[in-house]
Protein backbone atom coordinates (compact mmCIF):
# COMPACT_ATOMS: atom_id res chain seq x y z
CA UNK A 1 0.00 0.00 0.00
CA UNK A 2 2.71 2.46 1.10
CA UNK A 3 3.96 2.08 -2.64
CA UNK A 4 0.95 3.64 -3.67
CA UNK A 5 1.44 6.85 -1.80
CA UNK A 6 5.20 7.32 -1.42
CA UNK A 7 7.49 7.28 -4.77
CA UNK A 8 10.18 5.71 -2.81
CA UNK A 9 9.40 3.52 0.21
CA UNK A 10 12.92 1.99 1.00
CA UNK A 11 15.83 4.30 2.12
CA UNK A 12 19.50 3.86 3.15
CA UNK A 13 19.79 6.59 5.91
CA UNK A 14 17.97 9.50 7.63
CA UNK A 15 19.59 12.25 5.18
CA UNK A 16 18.16 9.95 2.30
CA UNK A 17 14.94 9.61 4.05
CA UNK A 18 14.66 13.30 4.70
CA UNK A 19 15.57 14.49 1.25
CA UNK A 20 13.98 12.21 -0.93
CA UNK A 21 10.62 11.09 1.03
CA UNK A 22 7.39 12.83 -0.63
CA UNK A 23 4.14 11.90 -1.48
CA UNK A 24 1.97 11.42 -3.98
CA UNK A 25 -1.86 11.00 -4.35
CA UNK A 26 -4.75 11.73 -6.05
CA UNK A 27 -6.43 14.96 -6.58
CA UNK A 28 -9.85 13.10 -4.61
CA UNK A 29 -7.89 11.16 -1.76
CA UNK A 30 -10.39 9.78 0.57
CA UNK A 31 -9.11 7.26 3.60
CA UNK A 32 -11.92 5.27 3.74
CA UNK A 33 -11.73 4.37 -0.35
CA UNK A 34 -8.35 4.38 -1.44
CA UNK A 35 -6.95 2.77 1.97
CA UNK A 36 -9.35 0.76 3.15
CA UNK A 37 -11.07 -0.10 -0.19
CA UNK A 38 -8.23 -0.94 -1.76
CA UNK A 39 -7.24 -3.37 0.99
CA UNK A 40 -10.42 -5.22 0.90
CA UNK A 41 -10.32 -5.34 -2.90
CA UNK A 42 -6.88 -6.71 -3.03
CA UNK A 43 -6.13 -8.42 0.29
CA UNK A 44 -9.54 -8.97 1.69
CA UNK A 45 -8.59 -11.53 4.34
CA UNK A 46 -5.79 -9.07 5.71
CA UNK A 47 -6.00 -8.23 9.56
CA UNK A 48 -6.89 -4.91 10.14
CA UNK A 49 -8.59 -4.50 13.95
CA UNK A 50 -7.81 -7.30 16.91
CA UNK A 51 -10.25 -5.74 19.53
CA UNK A 52 -10.80 -6.72 23.32
CA UNK A 53 -12.48 -5.20 26.49
CA UNK A 54 -11.57 -6.23 30.11
CA UNK A 55 -14.78 -7.64 30.38
CA UNK A 56 -13.37 -10.59 27.87
CA UNK A 57 -14.89 -9.57 24.41
CA UNK A 58 -13.15 -9.93 21.99
CA UNK A 59 -12.75 -9.45 18.21
CA UNK A 60 -11.00 -9.84 14.91
CA UNK A 61 -12.06 -7.70 11.79
CA UNK A 62 -10.53 -7.82 8.56
CA UNK A 63 -10.35 -4.85 6.05
CA UNK A 64 -13.17 -6.55 4.23
CA UNK A 65 -15.42 -6.41 7.10
CA UNK A 66 -13.86 -2.77 8.11
CA UNK A 67 -14.74 -2.19 4.73
CA UNK A 68 -18.66 -3.13 4.57
CA UNK A 69 -19.35 -2.37 7.90
CA UNK A 70 -18.33 1.47 7.19
CA UNK A 71 -20.05 1.09 3.91
CA UNK A 72 -23.10 0.23 5.88
CA UNK A 73 -22.45 2.77 8.50
CA UNK A 74 -22.35 5.21 5.70
CA UNK A 75 -25.69 4.34 4.31
CA UNK A 76 -27.62 4.57 7.50
CA UNK A 77 -26.10 8.02 8.75
CA UNK A 78 -27.18 9.31 5.43
CA UNK A 79 -30.54 8.09 5.84
CA UNK A 80 -30.70 9.95 8.98
CA UNK A 81 -29.93 13.28 7.58
CA UNK A 82 -26.08 13.31 7.95
CA UNK A 83 -24.25 14.66 5.21
CA UNK A 84 -21.32 16.45 3.56
CA UNK A 85 -20.35 18.89 5.69
CA UNK A 86 -22.03 17.72 8.97
CA UNK A 87 -20.41 18.20 11.98
CA UNK A 88 -20.17 14.90 14.22
CA UNK A 89 -19.13 14.69 17.68
CA UNK A 90 -18.04 11.24 18.63
CA UNK A 91 -17.49 10.06 22.10
CA UNK A 92 -16.69 6.17 21.58
CA UNK A 93 -13.93 5.24 23.58
CA UNK A 94 -12.15 2.19 22.07
CA UNK A 95 -15.51 0.30 20.86
CA UNK A 96 -14.74 -1.02 17.57
CA UNK A 97 -17.44 0.73 16.57
CA UNK A 98 -15.79 4.28 16.58
CA UNK A 99 -13.86 2.59 13.76
CA UNK A 100 -15.96 2.06 11.24
CA UNK A 101 -17.77 5.46 12.24
CA UNK A 102 -15.01 7.66 11.74
CA UNK A 103 -14.47 5.95 8.25
CA UNK A 104 -17.83 6.29 7.44
CA UNK A 105 -17.90 10.50 7.97
CA UNK A 106 -14.54 9.73 5.75
CA UNK A 107 -16.79 8.56 3.04
CA UNK A 108 -19.74 10.97 3.33
CA UNK A 109 -17.70 13.76 3.97
CA UNK A 110 -19.22 14.98 7.26
CA UNK A 111 -16.44 16.12 9.78
CA UNK A 112 -16.04 13.86 12.18
CA UNK A 113 -15.10 16.04 15.97
CA UNK A 114 -13.11 13.32 18.75
CA UNK A 115 -14.35 14.11 22.38
CA UNK A 116 -12.53 12.24 25.27
CA UNK A 117 -14.90 10.01 27.40
CA UNK A 118 -14.22 12.13 30.60
CA UNK A 119 -15.67 15.01 30.03
CA UNK A 120 -18.77 16.60 31.62
CA UNK A 121 -22.01 18.41 30.18
CA UNK A 122 -20.50 21.58 30.64
CA UNK A 123 -17.14 20.57 28.47
CA UNK A 124 -19.63 18.87 25.83
CA UNK A 125 -21.59 21.54 25.81
CA UNK A 126 -19.06 24.02 24.78
CA UNK A 127 -17.64 22.02 21.79
CA UNK A 128 -20.83 21.14 20.78
CA UNK A 129 -21.83 25.06 20.48
CA UNK A 130 -18.41 26.02 19.15
CA UNK A 131 -18.72 23.40 16.52
CA UNK A 132 -22.32 23.28 15.74
CA UNK A 133 -22.94 19.89 15.54
CA UNK A 134 -25.97 18.34 14.53
CA UNK A 135 -25.00 14.82 15.46
CA UNK A 136 -23.71 13.22 18.68
CA UNK A 137 -22.67 9.34 18.62
CA UNK A 138 -21.77 8.09 21.64
CA UNK A 139 -20.80 4.84 23.56
CA UNK A 140 -23.37 3.14 26.24
CA UNK A 141 -20.92 4.04 29.35
CA UNK A 142 -22.47 4.97 33.37
CA UNK A 143 -20.87 8.37 33.10
CA UNK A 144 -20.96 9.16 29.01
CA UNK A 145 -24.69 8.96 28.68
CA UNK A 146 -25.76 11.40 31.30
CA UNK A 147 -23.25 13.52 30.41
CA UNK A 148 -23.83 13.75 26.80
CA UNK A 149 -28.01 13.85 27.23
CA UNK A 150 -27.70 16.39 29.46
CA UNK A 151 -25.26 18.71 26.99
CA UNK A 152 -27.91 17.32 23.70
CA UNK A 153 -30.59 18.69 26.01
CA UNK A 154 -28.86 22.05 25.96
CA UNK A 155 -27.98 22.58 22.62
CA UNK A 156 -30.61 22.48 19.81
CA UNK A 157 -27.96 22.10 17.15
CA UNK A 158 -28.08 18.24 17.78
CA UNK A 159 -31.05 16.78 15.87
CA UNK A 160 -29.83 13.18 15.97
CA UNK A 161 -28.19 11.05 18.72
CA UNK A 162 -27.00 7.57 18.49
CA UNK A 163 -25.41 5.30 21.10
CA UNK A 164 -23.30 2.02 20.19
CA UNK A 165 -23.66 -1.19 22.59
CA UNK A 166 -27.27 -0.46 23.56
CA UNK A 167 -29.08 2.67 23.81
CA UNK A 168 -31.53 3.87 26.42
CA UNK A 169 -34.93 6.00 25.99
CA UNK A 170 -33.52 9.01 23.34
CA UNK A 171 -31.30 7.55 21.56
CA UNK A 172 -31.50 5.10 18.45
CA UNK A 173 -28.64 2.04 18.73
CA UNK A 174 -26.11 2.37 16.22
CA UNK A 175 -24.66 -1.14 16.83
CA UNK A 176 -28.27 -2.17 15.94
CA UNK A 177 -28.64 -0.16 13.03
CA UNK A 178 -25.17 -1.12 11.09
CA UNK A 179 -25.76 -5.02 11.44
CA UNK A 180 -29.65 -4.41 10.11
CA UNK A 181 -28.48 -2.23 7.05
CA UNK A 182 -28.90 -3.51 4.10
CA UNK A 183 -27.96 -0.57 1.58
CA UNK A 184 -24.23 0.64 1.13
CA UNK A 185 -22.48 3.67 0.60
CA UNK A 186 -19.28 3.51 -1.14
CA UNK A 187 -17.85 7.27 -0.77
CA UNK A 188 -19.12 10.74 -1.60
CA UNK A 189 -17.74 11.17 -5.11
CA UNK A 190 -17.67 15.32 -4.92
CA UNK A 191 -14.98 14.58 -2.13
CA UNK A 192 -11.24 16.01 -2.42
CA UNK A 193 -8.63 15.90 -0.62
CA UNK A 194 -8.94 19.08 0.59
CA UNK A 195 -12.19 19.28 2.19
CA UNK A 196 -12.52 19.07 5.58
CA UNK A 197 -12.02 15.92 7.71
CA UNK A 198 -11.42 15.93 11.00
CA UNK A 199 -11.46 18.61 14.27
CA UNK A 200 -9.58 18.42 16.90
CA UNK A 201 -10.16 20.58 20.53
CA UNK A 202 -6.77 21.77 21.50
CA UNK A 203 -6.28 21.39 25.48
CA UNK A 204 -7.27 25.13 25.92
CA UNK A 205 -3.71 26.87 27.05
CA UNK A 206 -4.27 30.30 26.80
CA UNK A 207 -8.46 30.12 26.49
CA UNK A 208 -10.64 28.03 26.02
CA UNK A 209 -10.22 25.46 23.39
CA UNK A 210 -9.70 26.01 19.97
CA UNK A 211 -10.71 24.16 17.02
CA UNK A 212 -7.83 21.88 15.20
CA UNK A 213 -9.15 21.35 11.29
CA UNK A 214 -7.36 18.89 9.26
CA UNK A 215 -8.26 18.29 5.23
CA UNK A 216 -8.48 14.18 4.19
CA UNK A 217 -4.70 14.65 2.99
CA UNK A 218 -4.29 14.45 7.22
CA UNK A 219 -4.08 10.63 7.59
CA UNK A 220 -1.27 10.88 4.64
CA UNK A 221 0.72 12.79 7.06
CA UNK A 222 0.84 10.11 9.41
CA UNK A 223 2.63 7.70 7.21
CA UNK A 224 5.88 9.48 8.81
CA UNK A 225 4.47 8.42 12.26
CA UNK A 226 4.23 5.11 11.39
CA UNK A 227 8.05 5.13 10.18
CA UNK A 228 8.73 6.63 13.29
CA UNK A 229 6.78 3.79 15.15
CA UNK A 230 8.35 1.38 13.35
CA UNK A 231 5.39 -0.49 12.16
CA UNK A 232 5.42 -3.94 10.33
CA UNK A 233 3.30 -4.86 7.29
CA UNK A 234 1.19 -7.91 8.74
CA UNK A 235 2.38 -6.61 12.15
CA UNK A 236 0.27 -5.94 14.94
CA UNK A 237 0.42 -2.39 16.56
CA UNK A 238 -0.89 -0.79 19.78
CA UNK A 239 -0.89 2.98 21.17
CA UNK A 240 -2.43 3.87 24.29
CA UNK A 241 -4.88 6.21 23.45
CA UNK A 242 -8.85 6.77 23.77
CA UNK A 243 -10.26 8.05 20.24
CA UNK A 244 -11.27 11.21 21.50
CA UNK A 245 -7.63 12.08 21.49
CA UNK A 246 -5.18 13.25 18.45
CA UNK A 247 -3.09 10.82 19.74
CA UNK A 248 -5.53 8.28 18.21
CA UNK A 249 -4.70 9.40 15.05
CA UNK A 250 -1.18 9.15 15.32
CA UNK A 251 -0.99 5.14 16.23
CA UNK A 252 -4.53 3.15 16.13
CA UNK A 253 -5.72 4.23 12.45
CA UNK A 254 -3.99 6.24 9.78
CA UNK A 255 -0.19 5.38 9.31
CA UNK A 256 -0.30 2.16 10.52
CA UNK A 257 -2.93 0.88 8.50
CA UNK A 258 -1.60 2.58 5.64
CA UNK A 259 1.55 0.47 6.30
CA UNK A 260 -0.22 -2.58 6.47
CA UNK A 261 -0.34 -3.27 9.89
CA UNK A 262 -3.17 -4.24 11.87
CA UNK A 263 -4.06 -2.40 15.02
CA UNK A 264 -4.65 -3.38 18.63
CA UNK A 265 -7.67 -2.23 19.96
CA UNK A 266 -7.90 -2.21 23.55
CA UNK A 267 -10.99 -0.77 24.74
CA UNK A 268 -9.99 -0.87 28.57
CA UNK A 269 -12.11 0.62 31.83
CA UNK A 270 -11.53 4.09 33.00
CA UNK A 271 -8.91 3.83 35.43
CA UNK A 272 -5.86 2.47 33.91
CA UNK A 273 -4.39 -0.48 35.50
CA UNK A 274 -0.90 -1.68 34.15
CA UNK A 275 -1.26 -5.71 35.45
CA UNK A 276 -4.11 -5.77 32.40
CA UNK A 277 -2.37 -4.24 30.07
CA UNK A 278 0.60 -6.56 30.32
CA UNK A 279 -1.57 -9.22 30.06
CA UNK A 280 -3.63 -7.84 27.01
CA UNK A 281 0.00 -7.87 25.46
CA UNK A 282 0.87 -11.15 26.61
CA UNK A 283 -2.11 -12.15 25.04
CA UNK A 284 -2.29 -10.01 21.51
CA UNK A 285 1.18 -10.01 20.82
CA UNK A 286 1.83 -6.43 19.47
CA UNK A 287 4.77 -6.10 17.50
CA UNK A 288 5.07 -2.89 17.83
CA UNK A 289 4.26 -0.08 20.77
CA UNK A 290 3.40 3.85 21.76
CA UNK A 291 2.13 4.78 25.26
CA UNK A 292 3.30 7.85 26.93
CA UNK A 293 5.90 7.77 29.29
CA UNK A 294 3.53 7.74 32.48
CA UNK A 295 2.91 4.10 31.44
CA UNK A 296 5.87 3.22 31.01
CA UNK A 297 6.91 4.27 34.52
CA UNK A 298 3.69 1.97 35.53
CA UNK A 299 4.51 -0.81 33.89
CA UNK A 300 7.96 -1.19 35.40
CA UNK A 301 6.43 -0.28 38.96
CA UNK A 302 4.15 -3.44 38.14
CA UNK A 303 7.06 -5.49 37.98
CA UNK A 304 7.19 -5.83 33.81
CA UNK A 305 9.72 -8.92 32.42
CA UNK A 306 11.36 -9.17 29.21
CA UNK A 307 8.97 -12.43 28.66
CA UNK A 308 5.78 -10.30 28.91
CA UNK A 309 7.44 -7.97 25.83
CA UNK A 310 8.61 -11.28 24.30
CA UNK A 311 6.43 -9.99 21.05
CA UNK A 312 7.36 -6.58 21.06
CA UNK A 313 9.87 -5.49 18.25
CA UNK A 314 9.95 -1.64 18.64
CA UNK A 315 8.55 0.83 21.27
CA UNK A 316 8.22 4.15 21.23
CA UNK A 317 6.53 7.79 23.29
CA UNK A 318 5.13 10.81 22.97
CA UNK A 319 3.03 13.93 24.69
CA UNK A 320 5.77 14.25 27.68
CA UNK A 321 8.84 14.20 28.45
CA UNK A 322 10.65 10.67 29.24
CA UNK A 323 13.30 10.64 31.88
CA UNK A 324 16.84 8.93 30.50
CA UNK A 325 16.66 6.71 33.62
CA UNK A 326 13.11 5.36 32.78
CA UNK A 327 14.29 4.69 28.92
CA UNK A 328 17.70 2.68 30.85
CA UNK A 329 15.74 0.68 33.36
CA UNK A 330 12.86 -0.01 31.02
CA UNK A 331 16.10 -1.48 28.43
CA UNK A 332 17.53 -3.11 31.02
CA UNK A 333 14.05 -4.99 31.52
CA UNK A 334 13.25 -5.82 27.63
CA UNK A 335 16.33 -4.92 25.88
CA UNK A 336 14.21 -2.32 24.32
CA UNK A 337 14.87 1.31 23.12
CA UNK A 338 11.80 3.50 23.69
CA UNK A 339 12.22 5.91 21.20
CA UNK A 340 10.85 9.49 21.78
CA UNK A 341 8.56 11.64 19.13
CA UNK A 342 7.48 15.00 19.39
CA UNK A 343 4.07 16.59 17.69
CA UNK A 344 1.30 18.03 18.10
CA UNK A 345 -2.93 17.86 17.39
CA UNK A 346 -2.00 20.53 14.64
CA UNK A 347 -0.23 17.93 12.78
CA UNK A 348 1.76 14.43 12.61
CA UNK A 349 5.02 13.52 14.15
CA UNK A 350 7.24 17.09 13.60
CA UNK A 351 10.11 15.31 15.22
CA UNK A 352 11.00 11.56 16.07
CA UNK A 353 13.93 8.83 16.74
CA UNK A 354 13.73 6.98 13.83
CA UNK A 355 15.10 3.83 12.89
CA UNK A 356 17.58 5.00 10.81
CA UNK A 357 19.79 6.39 13.47
CA UNK A 358 20.75 5.69 17.46
CA UNK A 359 18.01 7.57 19.52
CA UNK A 360 19.32 9.54 22.04
CA UNK A 361 18.34 9.51 25.89
CA UNK A 362 16.16 12.70 26.59
CA UNK A 363 15.98 13.76 22.83
CA UNK A 364 12.86 13.63 20.36
CA UNK A 365 14.96 12.75 17.76
CA UNK A 366 15.50 14.57 14.17
CA UNK A 367 13.20 16.53 12.78
CA UNK A 368 10.52 14.72 10.71
CA UNK A 369 11.36 14.48 6.51
CA UNK A 370 7.60 16.36 5.58
CA UNK A 371 8.48 19.47 7.22
CA UNK A 372 10.93 22.13 6.77
CA UNK A 373 11.96 22.44 10.53
CA UNK A 374 13.79 25.40 12.11
CA UNK A 375 14.69 26.64 15.61
CA UNK A 376 14.33 30.33 16.00
CA UNK A 377 14.82 33.14 17.99
CA UNK A 378 12.51 36.08 19.14
CA UNK A 379 13.73 37.70 15.52
CA UNK A 380 12.66 34.72 13.82
CA UNK A 381 15.76 34.11 12.63
CA UNK A 382 17.94 30.39 13.00
CA UNK A 383 18.77 29.69 16.25
CA UNK A 384 23.12 28.45 16.26
CA UNK A 385 23.24 25.33 17.76
CA UNK A 386 22.72 24.66 21.24
CA UNK A 387 21.26 27.87 21.33
CA UNK A 388 17.27 27.57 22.71
CA UNK A 389 14.44 28.91 21.04
CA UNK A 390 11.00 28.44 19.35
CA UNK A 391 10.19 25.12 17.53
CA UNK A 392 8.88 26.49 14.07
CA UNK A 393 7.86 25.09 10.23
CA UNK A 394 8.75 27.17 7.44
CA UNK A 395 7.33 27.36 4.15
CA UNK A 396 3.72 26.39 5.15
CA UNK A 397 2.38 29.02 2.40
CA UNK A 398 4.38 27.43 -0.30
CA UNK A 399 4.32 23.73 0.30
CA UNK A 400 1.81 22.82 3.10
CA UNK A 401 3.02 19.54 4.74
CA UNK A 402 0.63 16.89 4.49
CA UNK A 403 -0.63 15.98 8.44
CA UNK A 404 -0.45 19.67 9.55
CA UNK A 405 -3.35 21.82 10.39
CA UNK A 406 -5.12 23.70 7.58
CA UNK A 407 -6.42 26.31 10.11
CA UNK A 408 -8.33 26.34 12.82
CA UNK A 409 -11.79 26.43 12.86
CA UNK A 410 -14.00 29.98 14.66
CA UNK A 411 -17.59 31.00 14.10
CA UNK A 412 -17.88 28.89 11.05
CA UNK A 413 -14.82 29.56 9.14
CA UNK A 414 -11.32 28.69 8.92
CA UNK A 415 -8.66 31.50 10.69
CA UNK A 416 -4.89 31.01 8.79
CA UNK A 417 -2.54 29.27 11.00
CA UNK A 418 0.92 30.63 10.08
CA UNK A 419 2.08 34.10 10.36
CA UNK A 420 2.52 36.37 7.62
CA UNK A 421 6.50 34.93 6.50
CA UNK A 422 4.35 31.73 6.04
CA UNK A 423 5.62 30.07 9.36
CA UNK A 424 3.64 27.57 11.67
CA UNK A 425 4.66 28.52 14.95
CA UNK A 426 3.98 25.46 17.84
CA UNK A 427 5.05 27.76 20.60
CA UNK A 428 6.70 24.86 22.06
CA UNK A 429 11.05 25.60 23.15
CA UNK A 430 14.25 23.43 22.38
CA UNK A 431 17.62 23.40 21.11
CA UNK A 432 19.25 21.44 18.41
CA UNK A 433 23.03 20.13 18.78
CA UNK A 434 25.83 19.53 16.36
CA UNK A 435 24.34 16.19 15.13
CA UNK A 436 20.80 17.38 14.64
CA UNK A 437 18.92 16.12 17.75
CA UNK A 438 16.24 18.21 18.98
CA UNK A 439 15.86 18.60 23.20
CA UNK A 440 12.57 20.00 24.13
CA UNK A 441 12.30 22.60 26.64
CA UNK A 442 8.48 23.66 27.52
CA UNK A 443 6.17 25.58 26.14
CA UNK A 444 5.41 29.23 26.51
CA UNK A 445 1.95 28.99 27.01
CA UNK A 446 1.87 27.23 30.63
CA UNK A 447 0.91 23.45 29.05
CA UNK A 448 0.86 20.61 31.53
CA UNK A 449 1.36 17.17 30.46
CA UNK A 450 0.18 14.99 33.19
CA UNK A 451 -0.14 11.13 33.02
CA UNK A 452 0.13 11.60 29.26
CA UNK A 453 -2.45 14.17 28.90
CA UNK A 454 -1.97 17.47 27.85
CA UNK A 455 -4.08 19.78 29.84
CA UNK A 456 -4.58 23.80 29.37
CA UNK A 457 -4.91 25.64 32.75
CA UNK A 458 -8.03 27.75 31.56
CA UNK A 459 -10.53 25.26 31.32
CA UNK A 460 -9.78 24.38 35.20
CA UNK A 461 -9.52 27.95 36.49
CA UNK A 462 -12.68 28.63 34.61
CA UNK A 463 -14.65 25.92 36.60
CA UNK A 464 -12.45 26.74 39.83
CA UNK A 465 -13.06 30.09 39.59
CA UNK A 466 -17.01 29.72 40.28
CA UNK A 467 -17.10 27.86 43.64
CA UNK A 468 -18.26 30.25 46.52
CA UNK A 469 -14.57 30.15 48.28
CA UNK A 470 -12.39 30.88 45.71
CA UNK A 471 -11.67 34.54 45.03
CA UNK A 472 -8.59 34.04 42.61
CA UNK A 473 -7.02 30.86 41.29
CA UNK A 474 -4.15 29.62 39.24
CA UNK A 475 -3.35 26.60 37.48
CA UNK A 476 -0.04 25.24 37.50
CA UNK A 477 2.13 22.08 36.99
CA UNK A 478 4.69 20.70 39.12
CA UNK A 479 7.00 17.77 38.78
CA UNK A 480 5.86 14.50 39.50
CA UNK A 481 7.94 11.43 39.57
CA UNK A 482 5.50 9.08 38.48
CA UNK A 483 3.13 11.49 36.54
CA UNK A 484 5.40 13.67 34.66
CA UNK A 485 3.64 16.61 36.12
CA UNK A 486 0.26 16.90 38.73
CA UNK A 487 -1.94 19.69 38.37
CA UNK A 488 -2.01 22.21 41.52
CA UNK A 489 -4.25 25.15 42.42
CA UNK A 490 -2.95 28.05 43.75
CA UNK A 491 -6.00 30.05 45.02
CA UNK A 492 -6.59 32.91 46.90
CA UNK A 493 -10.16 33.02 49.19
CA UNK A 494 -12.92 34.86 49.25
CA UNK A 495 -13.63 36.59 52.83
CA UNK A 496 -15.66 34.04 55.27
CA UNK A 497 -13.53 30.98 54.04
CA UNK A 498 -10.44 29.41 55.85
CA UNK A 499 -8.13 26.93 54.41
CA UNK A 500 -8.61 23.41 55.47
CA UNK A 501 -8.50 19.68 54.55
CA UNK A 502 -12.09 19.49 54.01
CA UNK A 503 -12.08 23.16 51.84
CA UNK A 504 -9.26 20.99 49.52
CA UNK A 505 -11.20 18.20 49.03
CA UNK A 506 -14.25 19.66 48.23
CA UNK A 507 -12.19 22.42 45.33
CA UNK A 508 -11.08 19.10 43.81
CA UNK A 509 -14.40 16.82 44.18
CA UNK A 510 -15.88 20.62 42.37
CA UNK A 511 -13.46 20.61 39.53
CA UNK A 512 -14.04 16.67 39.02
CA UNK A 513 -17.52 17.36 38.96
CA UNK A 514 -17.57 20.40 36.64
CA UNK A 515 -14.68 19.61 34.37
CA UNK A 516 -13.22 16.22 33.01
CA UNK A 517 -12.25 14.14 36.37
CA UNK A 518 -8.34 13.96 35.36
CA UNK A 519 -7.94 17.48 35.45
CA UNK A 520 -8.72 17.90 39.15
CA UNK A 521 -5.63 19.48 40.81
CA UNK A 522 -4.22 17.04 43.12
CA UNK A 523 -2.64 19.89 45.29
CA UNK A 524 -3.71 23.02 46.68
CA UNK A 525 -2.07 25.66 47.92
CA UNK A 526 -3.87 28.71 49.46
CA UNK A 527 -2.57 32.04 49.47
CA UNK A 528 -3.49 35.72 50.61
CA UNK A 529 -2.94 36.79 46.85
CA UNK A 530 -1.64 35.92 43.82
CA UNK A 531 0.90 37.72 41.68
CA UNK A 532 -0.10 39.87 38.84
CA UNK A 533 1.03 42.28 36.59
CA UNK A 534 0.23 46.07 36.27
CA UNK A 535 -2.51 45.13 34.29
CA UNK A 536 -3.96 42.67 36.50
CA UNK A 537 -3.49 39.44 34.70
CA UNK A 538 -1.83 36.64 37.06
CA UNK A 539 1.77 35.56 36.84
CA UNK A 540 1.69 31.86 35.99
CA UNK A 541 5.83 31.62 36.18
CA UNK A 542 5.82 33.69 39.67
CA UNK A 543 3.54 31.32 41.28
CA UNK A 544 5.53 28.41 39.72
CA UNK A 545 8.27 30.21 41.07
CA UNK A 546 6.57 30.72 45.01
CA UNK A 547 7.01 33.95 44.55
CA UNK A 548 3.82 34.69 46.65
CA UNK A 549 2.77 34.32 49.96
CA UNK A 550 1.30 31.23 51.68
CA UNK A 551 -0.70 30.62 53.97
CA UNK A 552 -0.65 27.64 56.07
CA UNK A 553 -3.07 25.72 58.14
Amino acid sequence: MLEKFLTRTQYFDYDDFKANYALDYPEDFNFATHVVDAYAAESPDKRALVWCDDNGNERTFSFAEISDLSQRTAAYLVSNGVVKGSRVLLIMKRRWEYWVTVLALHRIGAVAIPASYQLTAHDLTYRIDAAKVSTVIVTNDEWILPQATEACNACPSVRLRLCANGAPKGWLDLTEAINAQKGHFAVDKSLKADDLMIMYFTSGTSGMPKMVAHNHTYPLGHIATAYWQCVQDDGLHFTGADSGWAKFGWGAIYGQWIHGSAILGYDQDKKFNARNLIEVIKKYQPTSFCVPGTIYRFLLKEGLTAKDFASVKTCATAGEPLAPSVVQEFQSVTGLTIREGYGQSEGSVLIGNYAFFAPVAGSCGKPSPNVDLKIVNSEGKRCALGDVGEIVIEHVDVKHPEGLLVGYWKDGQLTRAYDQNGTYHTGDYGWMDEYGYVRLIGRNDDMIKCSGYRIGPYEIESVLIKHPAIHECAITGEPDPLRGQIICATVSLNKGYSPSDALTKELQDYVKFNTAPYKYPRKVIYAKSLPKTTSGKIIRKAIRDKEFEELTY
